[in-house]
């Protein structure tokens, strides 16, 4: 996976504001930056998952739920999902 190196200057006094370790700030940037660009429609959940860090797209989903983001999943959506399902049990 190719990566894009962002440099931020953030005053110090974030860090405390918003109680993260200086050494977790990347991690948490990555998983604030892909909850709201989700929450804008801007990535998919997979996308976001991917983004964040998170190890599958129900460790997203949990922390979608955490910050109070709504999950963007439609009646049409579980219809695939379904489908998907049935295609992959061979029923």
């Amino acid at each position: 996976m190719k990566t894009v190196r962002a440099v931020v200057d953030l005053p110090g006094s974030v860090l405390a504001l918003i109680k993260v370790d200086k050494d977790q700030l990347g991690p948490f940037i990555k998983r604030s930056l892909a909850v709201e660009l989700y929450r804008e429609g801007r990535l998919s959940l997979g996308k976001a998952a991917e983004l964040a860090g998170a190890k599958s797209k129900w460790e997203m989903l949990m922390l979608l739920s955490e910050r109070g983001v709504p999950l963007d999943y439609t009646a049409d959506d579980a219809e695939k999902d379904l489908q998907t399902l049935e295609e992959v049990l061979g029923r």
